[in-house]
């Protein structure tokens, strides 16, 4: 079959929906500045789906640094990539605080999260090795593990038992091939909003001598006393090998880093093609990252803002008797009972009758039979946000409940 045919017969899980979902369920348009209450469509909502965990991207001295940055440097500077001519003071001073902040010796700049940790696994693991992971990974760490020439064994989410079943048949063919093993998780899994048990993954390490890389993109700035991250949160910072972040979630930006050893952060320097062969990361971003981290630093009222709103709104839905899982993170999913079609009335009853914009999320993301709302607050959400949030949830699972939403259909506006 010819290629452009395949794809007009199949057009993905996702994209098999696009007729209708294009522009309001998929890919909407959010306007105004980045704050809760935005406009979509022409009316104000009270926006859940943002990662702007602390706030800063509307915060006043980072859009000046960006302004500043942007007007000293453009934004070509520096022109090439960080190895051949695209280095510089900042980004060098910008990866050395980084590695000061999560207790690392180490930092390596990465210009986009997605790309970084799929080379990062690429550039770690060659054939000899295996790789154990955590059954719910972020896609990005699925696309990473899929490079891999070697074996790779997936454990059950979170389960120590299965994971060490897992560590005995890696461990039974690295001592014949003499490779190593590498252990993937993540710090806040950011759908279902609970923690990696890496304090439990931690302390397999040194009966199976393997090294843990974790994606702590939504973890960093949030959890741990500092907001040095998830390993700091449950003690077993100095335990994770290799940590990764995003800039894209409590840093509101682009960019990402991974902190570990010198010696590793310098293999992957010279390793990671991903890096190598890519234009460095713009100096504007570069100059307000800096600032996003000197704000995670100095002003703790930011994170202990955010948890404010993470506990009034959590407690307020188990409350109201809503199933929000296992969520120990700000990340808040509401578990609702329906189908692909009640989840789009729920949607669009929510944005159009109550004000209240949220993601949706839908198999095969999650089982046939379940609908998640996934919220995610902030630094500058208030309680009555969170009030008129927990009123409008009420209202349309009572509807689901009486079986109003499979007897209507929502109509578009164009």
């Amino acid at each position: 079959m010819d290629l452009f045919e395949k794809i007009a017969a199949n057009r993905g899980p996702l994209g098999s929906h696009s007729h209708y979902a294009h522009g309001y369920f998929t890919f909407p348009k959010l306007e105004g500045e980045i704050e809760p209450r935005m406009i979509f469509r022409g009316k104000e909502v009270l926006t859940w789906s943002l990662n702007n965990y602390l706030g800063l991207a509307n915060h006043p001295e980072v859009r000046k640094a960006d302004a500043d940055g942007a007007a000293q440097y453009g934004m070509a500077l520096p022109m090439g990539a960080r190895m051949m001519s695209g280095n510089s003071n900042l980004h060098e001073q910008l990866e050395s605080e980084l590695a000061d902040f999560v207790q690392k010796p180490d930092c390596m700049l990465l210009n986009f999260g997605y790309q970084g940790v799929v080379s990062i696994i690429d550039a770690m693991v060659g054939r000899h090795d295996v790789i154990v992971y955590d059954a719910e990974s972020h896609a990005c760490i699925i696309d990473g593990v899929r490079l891999h020439a070697g074996k790779r064994f997936v454990y059950t989410h979170n389960d120590m038992e299965s994971l060490e079943k897992q560590l005995q048949r890696a461990k039974r063919i690295t001592d014949e091939t003499g490779g190593g093993i590498l252990v993937i998780t993540e710090g806040v899994f950011g759908m279902s909003g609970n923690q990696g048990n890496l304090k439990g993954v931690v302390a397999l390490k040194e009966k199976y001598e393997f090294r843990l890389f974790i994606d702590d993109a939504h973890g960093f700035g949030t959890m741990g006393a500092t907001g040095a991250g998830t390993g700091e949160e449950q003690g077993v910072q100095d335990g994770i090998d290799l940590y990764f972040s995003t800039f894209a979630k409590s840093m509101a930006s682009i960019g990402a880093f991974v902190a570990g050893p010198e010696s590793v952060i310098e293999y992957l320097r010279y390793n990671m093609r991903s890096q190598i062969f890519a234009k460095s990361l713009p100096m504007p971003l570069v100059v307000g990252a800096l600032k996003r981290l000197e704000l995670l630093r100095t002003r703790p009222e930011l994170k202990d803002n955010l948890w404010t709103i993470v506990r009034a709104l959590q407690s307020g839905l188990r409350e109201k008797g809503f199933n929000i899982g296992t969520t120990s993170s700000p990340v808040t999913p509401v578990f609702l009972n329906g189908q692909i079609p009640d989840a789009t009335q729920i949607t669009f009853d929510l944005r159009e009758n109550y004000g209240i914009f949220c993601s949706i999320v839908v198999y095969p993301v999650v089982p046939k039979g379940v609908i998640m709302l996934r919220l995610i607050p902030t630094a500058v959400h208030s309680l009555s946000d969170v009030e008129q949030t927990i009123k409008a949830f009420e209202a349309v699972a009572e509807k689901l409940d009486k079986g109003l939403y499979s007897k209507t259909s929502p109509v578009l506006a164009n």
